[in-house]
C-alpha cells in the first residue's frame, strides 16, 4: 500500500500552526512536536483522501513527503485531511505531526506574515 502523499514539484510547503481544541484529542504521543496544518493545490484530492482514510483504516499511518528548504527529503506523519474545492481548483488541507526537530527546516507561517494595512 502507498501510504505517502509525496510533493513531486513545487516549493517548499509553507506550514501553519494550528490552534483548535481538537488537534490536542487526536494527536496525544509521548513525542514532543506540534501540529501544524498545510495547503496543496491538487488535482486529484478525493483520491489523495481515499488512500489517507484506506491507510488510516488498516491502523497504518500516512505520511507527506516533501523536499524542506535546504533541498533535503523529509516526511511527517498525517494525521488528518480534507478536500476543499476553491476557484482556483482542489486543494488538499493536511494536519501533520511536525516533529521539533523539523520545525528549523520548514517555513512557518505566522500572524505577523499578514499584511496589517487593511486595519483602520
Amino acid at each position: 500500500m502507498d501510504n505517502k502523499i509525496t510533493i513531486i514539484e513545487g516549493p517548499t510547503p509553507t506550514f501553519e500552526s494550528v490552534n483548535a481544541n481538537w488537534v490536542e484529542g487526536v494527536c496525544e504521543t509521548p513525542q514532543p512536536g506540534c501540529i501544524m496544518a498545510t495547503n496543496l493545490r491538487t488535482m486529484n484530492g478525493l483520491a489523495l483522501l481515499e488512500r489517507c482514510r484506506n491507510t488510516w483504516a488498516q491502523c497504518d499511518t500516512m505520511y507527506l513527503h516533501y523536499r524542506n528548504t535546504l533541498g533535503m527529503e523529509e516526511r511527517v506523519p498525517i494525521i488528518a485531511a480534507e478536500v476543499v474545492d476553491t476557484e482556483e481548483g482542489q486543494k488538499l488541507i493536511l494536519w501533520v505531526e511536525m516533529p521539533s526537530a523539523n520545525r528549523g527546516h520548514v517555513y512557518i507561517q505566522t500572524d505577523d506574515d499578514y499584511d496589517d494595512d487593511d486595519e483602520d
